[in-house]
């Protein structure tokens, strides 16, 4: 029995691990899906979205379904404002552009929140309906971490409605499969990829909220999980919601038993796998082949 529950531990905890991989990563997969832009600063807009609904709550009193909405608010819009003055001019540049120019955006980041905030961990005070544990039958777990799985879930499930049963999820999906085509119809894509890229932006500062209780928030938060956020798009494959949902379920689950029982040097294991599934599938485990 003790057994068994230690086994339902490990899977719901790599889950709720998986599912804040996934609400950060399917904006980054979406966009450079679309765009074909090489965003690393994408860990950024996560952290600040964290920022944004942590402080909100711990200082300002604002209950947790609110401040996830204005952090989602806020971070999308200072998205847009990041992709017109900036990001549109390098849609068409080389990748080293892109790449030195998304760094050098994620280290400003770092900088600012430094600066103005502190370099201190920001704790994440939960509403009382979501501490504790609750009772699921064959064991007992974190009610937070179960509300992450479910919550991960819808998510999911509404995206993918978004993406396959929508006007613009078309307009969305037939871009990231041939945008020539797409502005040769008319579609505007300066219009798409700025909503895409607010989406993207928004949907990553949930996942940095969300992750903060257990995963901590501090500056440097943009830097340190984002090779996890670009192994879950590269095992995924770049604009499937799907692939990018699997991924992180699988990325999560192996990272919670490796960090448990293999505490030192464990995740290099997930590194090797990537470049395994690379080699293999250069598209990913779930992306189409050309």
């Amino acid at each position: 029995m003790i057994f068994g529950e230690d086994v339902a531990g490990i899977v719901l905890g790599g889950l709720a691990a998986g599912m804040v991989l996934f609400v950060v990563s399917v904006g980054l997969s979406v966009t450079m899906g679309l765009m074909g832009f090489v965003n690393l600063a994408h860990g950024g807009f996560a952290m600040i979205g964290g920022y944004i609904i942590v402080l909100s709550m711990n200082r300002l009193g604002v209950p947790f379904v609110p401040a996830l909405i204005l952090g989602f608010t806020l971070t999308a819009a200072l998205s847009v404002v990041l992709e017109r003055l900036f990001y549109s001019k390098l849609y068409r540049a080389a990748e080293l552009d892109q790449v030195l120019f998304s760094i050098g955006l994620a280290f400003v980041m770092i900088a600012t929140v430094t600066i103005v905030i502190g370099p201190e961990t920001q704790p994440m005070i939960l509403p009382s309906w979501l501490r504790g544990q609750i009772d699921l039958g064959f064991t007992s777990y974190r009610t937070y971490s179960i509300f992450l799985i479910v919550f991960g879930a819808l998510v999911a499930f509404c995206l993918w409605l978004g993406f396959e049963r929508t006007r613009i999820g078309a307009q969305i999906r037939a871009a990231v499969d041939n945008r020539k085509m797409v502005e040769s119809l008319g579609i505007n894509i300066d219009r798409l990829f700025t909503f895409t890229f607010a989406f993207g932006s928004g949907m990553a500062a949930l996942g940095g909220g969300f992750g903060a209780e257990f995963l901590g928030l501090d500056p440097q938060y943009t830097l340190k999980y984002l090779v996890y956020f670009l192994i879950v798009v590269a095992v995924g494959g770049m604009g499937r919601i799907t692939g990018v949902f699997y991924a992180a379920l699988i990325i999560g689950i192996m990272d919670f038993i490796l960090k448990k029982y293999l505490p030192a040097g464990g995740t290099i294991f997930i590194y090797v796998l990537t470049i395994l599934i690379l080699l293999i599938r250069p598209q990913g485990l779930f992306g189409r082949s050309n």
